[in-house]
């Protein structure tokens, strides 16, 4: 009994005011449409996402191989029609990539409905709020029980021929269960779940990233070095070869910003420092770019269970210039750090201390990481 997941990601994002479509909002470490998909792939055979004209591609790299990307339609039910065309599943669940935290759990209990012989399951939450009818001129008509009242999620799960059958009819809907119901077919409501919300609004994203507990566990570190410039060395400064200037002395290749930023990654998640990591105590890391560092720095901090939110550097000297290459920079620390998102600023100090005469160069970063 195979199963098909279509994700519908082609919304605009237009009440979200990002100016993206909502399925590329990030949300702590991956886009929206990257959690739907990891909360569906343990459980269904074929994922077919239906992405914004143009943006497909984008998409299509973002979730990887194995994974069909069509293009969405003007509505909501069109875009589902446009994926039903190429599920190949008995079953089909289709989920909204704006519930992006739906759970791997709540989508197993929907195929269990499935298999158990319904033709449509919804999870529901119970509605906590006074519901009211209004009329076009603003009064009440009417106060529903809320009793019998329920808030309905996705992923919702049909039987795909019944699924194709309920769209034929080109109604549109909010919801596909809507369909089913429009066309005379039963709707098993089964319970849903909290971390399933809608995200609509950066509110809804606030939200959002409290269910994956980032508010109770992010912490910040930071970290310094400073190396003086010795003769006929190379420059290796914040991963790149800066040729035509002068290098630093160092029990590696001096790259004070790789350094620096190292610190502040050990210093937040507290694995130690620098000097216990890669001193000079151990030998396999003589003359170990900045890079290396960064990327064994940044294997320690995810096999401790974190993830990086971002990292600033500050580099500190009156030599080389920095903003010419600032781009690549950012480009090769992000590259060292599983794509982390990367600042890169640079100051002098007039003339004070070893950068201002000019005898060596120093570098201060700070870190922001979360518990995963």
């Amino acid at each position: 009994m195979s199963i098909s997941a279509i994700i519908a990601a082609a919304g605009s994002g237009e009440r979200f005011g990002a100016g993206i479509p909502k399925a590329l909002i990030q949300l702590a470490d991956r886009t929206l449409v990257q959690h739907a998909v990891s909360s569906l792939a343990p459980v269904v055979d074929q994922i077919i996402i239906t992405a914004p004209a143009g943006f497909e591609a984008q998409i299509s790299e973002l979730v990887g191989e194995g994974i069909i990307v069509v293009t969405g339609g003007a509505t909501r039910s069109a875009s589902v029609r446009n994926a039903l065309a190429v599920a190949t599943g008995e079953y089909v669940l289709v989920h909204d990539a704006a519930r992006a935290l739906a759970s791997t759990d709540v989508a197993s209990r929907v195929i269990a409905q499935l298999k158990n012989g319904a033709v449509a399951v919804v999870p529901a939450i119970d509605v906590v709020d006074t519901i009211k009818v209004v009329s076009k001129e603003g009064f009440v008509v009417s106060t529903p029980d809320r009793a019998s009242l329920v808030s309905i999620q996705t992923p919702q799960g049909f039987n795909t021929s019944a699924l194709r059958e309920a769209h034929a009819s080109q109604n549109e809907a909010t919801d596909d269960a809507g369909l089913i119901e429009a066309n005379g077919g039963a709707v098993k409501v089964i319970a849903g779940e909290e971390r399933a919300l809608k995200i609509t609004t950066p509110a809804d994203l606030n939200t959002a990233l409290s269910f994956l507990s980032l508010g109770s566990d992010i912490r910040t570190g930071i970290g310094t070095d400073a190396h003086a410039f010795g003769v006929g060395l190379p420059l290796w400064l914040a991963g790149l070869h800066w040729p035509g200037e002068e290098g630093v002395e160092g029990h590696s290749d001096g790259d004070v910003a790789a350094h620096a930023i190292c610190d502040a990654l050990f210093s937040a998640t507290q694995l130690g420092d620098l000097g216990s990591n890669f001193g000079t105590d151990r030998p396999e890391y003589a003359g170990a770019s900045g890079v290396r560092l960064m990327q064994e720095t940044y294997s320690m901090v995810t096999k401790a269970g974190f993830a990086i939110s971002n990292v600033a550097v500050q580099i500190i000297g009156n030599r080389p210039k920095i903003a010419q290459r600032r781009a690549e920079a950012i480009a090769a620390i992000s590259d060292a750090l599983g794509g982390a998102k990367i600042s890169v600023s640079a100051t002098t100090t007039d003339g004070m201390g070893l950068t201002g005469q000019g005898k060596g160069i120093a570098a201060i970063a700070t870190a922001l990481v979360y518990k995963q």
